[in-house]
């Protein structure tokens, strides 16, 4: 059986591996023809180093090689590719196939979640899937136990890609909550840019447990807002992958954060980190859902503040530090604690 995965980054090509290693025939799709042969040559991805792609793994940029026969196309794109992505994807995809979205955000123009984007796209009748989680590509490439979450509104579906991916390297749970899952996926990004700025600005490990605690928070009750599940944000797709993206050395987000809170403009501090930079886009939209669902965000707010209209990360903290007094709990009789 053939699966196909859409991106060649660092991700699509740790799935591309992973599937292979479970049994299936695989193709790894980029859009880029050059890139595609430079693959193919050395097979080697370099943002992966060490790490051969074996010469079964069929690498095209021919689209229709690489979906021909597929049980499953896993999109593992930028967030701002994966709308054109689905496009190019409409009316190609047998009504067996399975879409499993592997990018991790959230689309900056729309605010819109990827699972949402493919239904509208390829049709309410296509299966899809989310898969996120604390999966740096340097580590499921290299075998390191894993652990992630297969989300789907049919808990069949999100079953069959279960079985797909789980193996004795990465462990797969099921949820039927996508909104929590690829909330948890895209918002984690945001706070983990502004752990790495704290690390720039010199602070500690006091700062960095209140910051990722209160962003849990956020990304807490804006997922219950929008219709998610509290508890999801609990799991591998919430706190997990919070905690890896704010402390790994892996994370471009962290380490992007770093470069600005040490003085270097945003935009160098993006082409610094050599990779897309998710958190950048998502503070965007997690600024105007704060807004459009009537949702306190600050900690997301001033991240956006910093990133997209050049406040300073310490005027940013400053303003944190000095909001009005409250409840740890959201009306001082709940506890916002999701654990």
């Amino acid at each position: 059986m053939k699966v196909t995965v859409v991106g060649s980054g660092a991700w699509g090509t740790a799935i591309a591996l992973l599937m292979r290693d479970n049994g299936y025939d695989v193709s790894l799709w980029t859009k880029f023809h050059d890139e595609a042969e430079l693959l193919r040559e050395t097979r080697e991805n370099p943002l992966l180093r060490n790490i051969t792609i074996p010469d079964d793994i069929i690498i095209t940029s021919d689209l229709d090689i690489a979906i021909e026969n597929t049980i499953a196309v896993m999109i593992a794109v930028p967030s701002f590719a994966v709308r054109e992505t689905a496009m190019m994807l409409k009316g190609l995809l047998n009504k067996e196939c399975i879409a499993v979205c592997m990018s991790k955000g959230i689309e900056k123009d729309t605010s819109s979640l990827f699972s949402g984007i493919l239904k509208s796209i390829l049709g309410d009748n296509m299966p899809i899937a989310a898969v996120s989680g604390p999966t740096h590509a340097e580590e499921v490439s290299r075998h390191i136990p894993t652990g992630c979450v297969s989300a789907s509104e049919d808990l069949k579906v999100a079953e069959r890609v279960q079985s797909m991916l789980m193996n004795d390297y990465l462990r797969v749970y099921t949820s039927t909550d996508v909104i929590g899952v690829e909330l948890g996926a895209a918002l984690k990004n945001v706070i983990a840019l502004c752990a790495g700025m704290c690390d720039g600005l010199g602070f500690g490990d006091n700062t960095m447990a209140m910051l990722m605690t209160r962003g849990l928070a956020e990304m807490a009750e804006l997922c219950v807002k929008m219709g998610g599940r509290k508890e999801t944000l609990a799991g591998l797709t919430g706190l997990g992958d919070l905690i890896v993206t704010c402390v790994s050395r892996h994370s471009r987000n962290r380490r992007a954060g770093v470069l600005i809170g040490s003085g270097v403009p945003v935009e160098d501090a993006m082409r610094g980190v050599g990779g897309i930079v998710e958190g950048y886009y998502a503070s965007k939209a997690a600024w105007e859902l704060s807004r459009t669902m009537n949702v306190d965000m600050p900690i997301c707010c001033e991240a956006y503040k910093v990133l997209h209209e050049g406040k300073s990360p310490n005027d940013g903290l400053r303003d944190l530090m000095s909001r009005r007094k409250r409840s740890e709990g959201s009306t001082g009789e709940e506890r916002w604690v999701i654990i």
